[in-house]
This record gives C-alpha cells, structure tokens and sequence, in this order.
C-alpha cells in the first residue's frame, strides 16, 4: 500500500482546528449570548413603551426605499428607537454565529451540545421573521406574544448552554432524589402558564406599542393581571417546598443549594415589581424593570434545574 492509503481519513474540515485559537473566548462569548438574549427582552419592551412599535412603517427596510431612519425636522424619536432595537438583534446574531462556530467546531465535546449551539442563530433568525410579522400586522398583541415567548425559550437555550459549556459530556446522573428533581420539572412546567399569562396581561394592558395604533386582547385587565398573580403565587409556593427539600438533603451539592436560593430571591424581586407596577397604574419604567426580572427568572430557573445532575 502507499503511505497515502495508510493515512488516517480526516474526521472533520481542516479549518476547525483554526478556530482552536480562539477557543478560550468560548465561554466569555456564551455569557455575551447569554447577556445579549436578556437585553433583546428589555429593548424590545423600551420599543413597546415609549410607543415606537412603529417607528419603521416597513420590513425589513425601515421606511419604503430606505434601511435606515429617514432624517427630517419632523421626525420623532421613536424610528431610532425602534432601528436601534433592530441594530441589536443583528449584534446578538453575529453573537449567535460565534456561538456555533465555537461549540460546532470543537470535536472534543457530545454531538447532542455541538447541535444544541445552532439553536441560538436559528432562533435570532426566526425572530427577525416574527418582528417583520409584527411591523406588518401592526402591532397584534398575539404576534407580540409569540414573539416575547420565543425570546424566553432563547434565554433558556442561551443559559443552558453556558452551563453545559463547564460540565463533560457523560450520561446524566441524579445529584438530588427522584422527589426533588420531579417536583423540579413540576416548577418547570408552572412556568409556562406564568409567563404566557404575564403574557396576556401585557397585551390586554394600557402599553400598546404605538402613539396611533393599539391593539387589545378584549379581556378584563384587572382579571387576567389576577389570573398571572395566582399562577405566580402557585409557583412561589411549589419553589418554596423545592428550596425546603433541596437545603434538607445532605447529599445535595452545594451549587444547587445556592442556586435554588437565588431563585427564591430572584421571583420575590419579580412578584415584588409586578404588584408595586400594578397599584401604580404601570409605569413605564417599572414594567421594563418587570421585563427585566423575566429573563432573570427564565436563566436562574434552567440554571437551578441543571444543578439537579452532574455529568462527568
């Protein structure tokens, strides 16, 4: 045989082993998607509440035959704000892109994580397509919805991802009893009704997105903020017999004990916002704080839950 018969087949592209050099920013650049994710939340509130939803009449050009904002003497300020919203969610893609070609490229780690690193671009993609959905719909609360929910499931993607990115890639083992990672995945699920309802609050409520147009889910306000305060009260009391079980159990490793109590702090701050911005008439800074507290919410649940197994 020729020596070039006996060389070893290449397992993977040639140019992955130059992305090695740059494979120590891996996790300052999933902290940064991480971070990037959260903030598309709170600037796409600021658009909602200062009114500029509709800043750029168009999609994806801001105003017909121009990217940009148009400059004139008239103008508002809500095109720069909504522009600027858009700038960002180009910036977390290029993040996203780093993201992929990071954790794709490195062939050292499970084939399951290298797939799960393209889910933050994808998603960046498919919310440009929903903001274009939203423009042209004017603004419908439902589309706005989904679009804020998307969101929440990158926030999740994004953090569990910078916690897999310190662990290895061996089969899950339980670090707390069965009890405790189901009554886990039982503040999982709690979650989903508690953000859509927050949800539906916000769509039914005064901040419509735009100074002209705004669209109301017809539902009462003060009914359905009750509905999202009892599905947070029902979380609040689930977290509070996991933290109880967690900090029991002698054998749980001590980030989860710290994890499942900032937890505990994070939703009191959100439950604590959510009621002063109510019997404030919800102002708009309150609300974006509200906003805020959710991507918080969203990173230290996925975090805590992770903390439940260890991988070796």
């Amino acid at each position: 045989m020729s020596s070039a018969e006996l060389a070893p087949v290449p397992t993977s592209p040639a140019w992955y082993a130059k992305v090695d050099r740059f494979r120590r920013w891996t996790r300052p650049v999933l902290v940064a998607n991480l971070v990037g994710q959260i903030g598309i939340i709170v600037t796409g509130g600021a658009v909602r509440l200062t009114g500029s939803g509709l800043g750029c009449s168009t999609w994806p050009l801001c105003e017909p035959g121009s990217f940009t904002p148009e400059f004139h003497s008239a103008m508002s300020i809500h095109p720069l704000i909504e522009f600027g919203n858009r700038t960002l969610t180009g910036v977390v893609g290029i993040i996203a892109l780093a993201v992929l070609v990071l954790l794709w490229t490195d062939t050292t780690r499970s084939t399951s994580f290298r797939r799960a690193s393209s889910l933050p671009l994808i998603g960046v993609a498919l919310q440009a397509l929903i903001g274009g959905v939203t423009v042209l719909l004017h603004l419908h609360p439902a589309v706005v919805g989904v679009h804020f929910l998307v969101s929440a499931a990158l926030v999740a993607v994004s953090a569990y991802l910078l916690y897999r990115s310190g662990e290895g890639d061996g089969q899950p083992t339980a670090a707390v009893d069965r009890r405790t990672t189901l009554v886990g995945r039982v503040l999982a699920v709690l979650a989903v009704p508690l953000l859509v309802l927050g949800v539906l609050a916000t769509g039914s409520g005064p901040h419509g997105g735009d100074d002209e147009v705004a669209y109301r889910f017809s539902l009462d306000p003060a009914l359905i903020s009750k509905a999202h305060a009892a599905s947070v009260w029902l979380f609040l009391v689930v977290l509070v017999v996991l933290t109880v079980m967690v900090l029991r159990q002698a054998t749980a490793p001590a980030r989860a004990r710290k994890a499942v109590v900032v937890l505990v702090g994070v939703t009191l701050l959100q439950g604590l916002i959510g009621y002063v911005q109510y019997f404030t008439g919800l102002p708009e800074i309150l609300v974006a704080a509200h906003m805020l507290g959710a991507g918080l919410l969203i990173t230290s649940l996925t975090w805590t839950l992770l903390t439940f197994r260890v991988r070796a």
